[in-house]
Formats: C-alpha cells, sequence, structure tokens
C-alpha cells in the first residue's frame, strides 16, 4: 500500500470521432503538464486524439508525496498506470518527456493495457537522482545549510524554488533515487520513438537506449533540453509518429 496521492490528470476531447487512441502525457522535472503539453495536447486533439496530461506528484495540481517510500519509481508508474486504466478504448499512445520520458520507459511493461506506441523525448541514459547527499539535501529546505556536494547543491536550489511544494518534490527525487534506471532490464517493447535537442547535453547517449528497444529510431530537433519541447520540430515530429 501508498499513500502516494492519484495524479491530477487534464483531458480534452476530440470534437467528432477518434482518429486513434487516447494520448497520455508525461511532463518533467519542476515542470508541470500544462507547461510542458499544452501546445501538443491542443494539436493532438485537432488531430483527432483524446489526450490525458497528468501531473507527477509535487507537480502542478497534484500534492507532493509525504515521504520518499511513497515515491518509488514503482509506486509512481503505478499511479500512471491506473490514470491509463481509466482511458477509453483498449490501448494507448504515450508521450513522455525528460523525467516523464525515464517514467514512460517502464509503462509498457506495467500497464494491463497495451501501450501502441511511446515516444520518449529528452532522455536520459543516466540517473541524477541516484548521485544525491539527501541528507543534504533536507537540510538545505529544513534549515538553509548550503550542501558540500555540488550537484546536490544545483538541485537543491532548483528543489527550493517550487516554495511550500519543495519537501514533496524532494521526497518524489529521494523515492525515484531509491530504484535505479536499469534500462536493460525493463526496455519497452513497443514501437518507440526517441527525440533529442541537437544542442541537449541532458540526452546524450539517447542512441544508447534506441539500441535496447528494437522497434525504434532517435529524432533530432533543434534546441537545448527546454528548448527541443518547445520546437515545431518536436511537435510535428510526434504528430506525424503517432498519426501514422
Amino acid at each position: 500500500m501508498t499513500d502516494l496521492a492519484p495524479l491530477s490528470v487534464t483531458t480534452q476531447q476530440p470534437e467528432g470521432q477518434p482518429t486513434g487512441p487516447a494520448v497520455l502525457l508525461v511532463h518533467g522535472f519542476a515542470s508541470n503538464g500544462e507547461r510542458d503539453f499544452s501546445s501538443l495536447a491542443a494539436a493532438l486533439r485537432e488531430a483527432g486524439r483524446a489526450t490525458f496530461v497528468v501531473d507527477l506528484p509535487g507537480h502542478g495540481a497534484t500534492p507532493g508525496p509525504s515521504s520518499a517510500s511513497d515515491a518509488t519509481t514503482t509506486n509512481v508508474v503505478r499511479a500512471l498506470v491506473d490514470v491509463i486504466d481509466g482511458m477509453p478504448g483498449d490501448e494507448v499512445d504515450v508521450v513522455g518527456y525528460s523525467l516523464g520520458a525515464r517514467l514512460s520507459w517502464e509503462v509498457p511493461a506495467a500497464s494491463s493495457k497495451p501501450v501502441r506506441r511511446l515516444v520518449l523525448g529528452g532522455i536520459s541514459p543516466g540517473d541524477p537522482f541516484t548521485m544525491l547527499d539527501y541528507a543534504q539535501l533536507h537540510a538545505l529546505l529544513d534549515t538553509g545549510a548550503q550542501p558540500s556536494d555540488p550537484m546536490t547543491g544545483m538541485m537543491g536550489g532548483m528543489v527550493a524554488a517550487q516554495g511550500d511544494r519543495a519537501k514533496g518534490v524532494a521526497y518524489l527525487m529521494e523515492g525515484l533515487g531509491s530504484e535505479a534506471f536499469a534500462p536493460q532490464a525493463s526496455a519497452p517493447k513497443t514501437p518507440t520513438l526517441f527525440l533529442a535537442g541537437d544542442a541537449d547535453q541532458m540526452a546524450q547517449g539517447v542512441g544508447a537506449l534506441a539500441e535496447l528497444v528494437p522497434d525504434s529510431r532517435v529524432v533530432s530537433v533543434p534546441g537545448d533540453h527546454l528548448g527541443a519541447l518547445a520546437s515545431t520540430e518536436f511537435r510535428d515530429a510526434v504528430l506525424e509518429f503517432l498519426t501514422a
């Protein structure tokens, strides 16, 4: 059992008959579903697709976890699967970006409803949440003590900027970091599109991930980690892949 709150979901329905499966969209770290995917969700709706845009724990309208043990990768993926269970149709498509892509990597194997196609944008083969000193991170949030570990200090600044949500975001990071990303053990078997910005340092090594997925391809789009997601090339590549 877990006390992880259900994920907040914003849905859009096409005006006419759906032209394909409903689409789950999973945003990145320190963002939310609307910020990352409002434009893409609207474009998918215009193409005749229902969209389900989630907010991850501690982000957007979803409450933060009250402990790291509630926010393990297994539990967060299970929460995503709970959303899929409530989506219409016998299969779904999934789009994830950055942290959302890392979580979406696990979804096809965990879901009882088949994932027809999978888009993973801005995904990294590394796992920064396993590299942080969480005692120092919590001390920063509780007392303002600056971490001696540089990476914890950098990430801690991003977390502290979340204000009253910071503690829940830190628990999410710690929970996800307790289950290290092991892509070889959980590679999806569904057709997969990898999208990476041509100036995105975080997505370096995406080719090694693609090699683990037999039915996959990698497409480069303009931009760094944030710019790639906002590019029209990203949107157009997703639409082409999901509507072909």
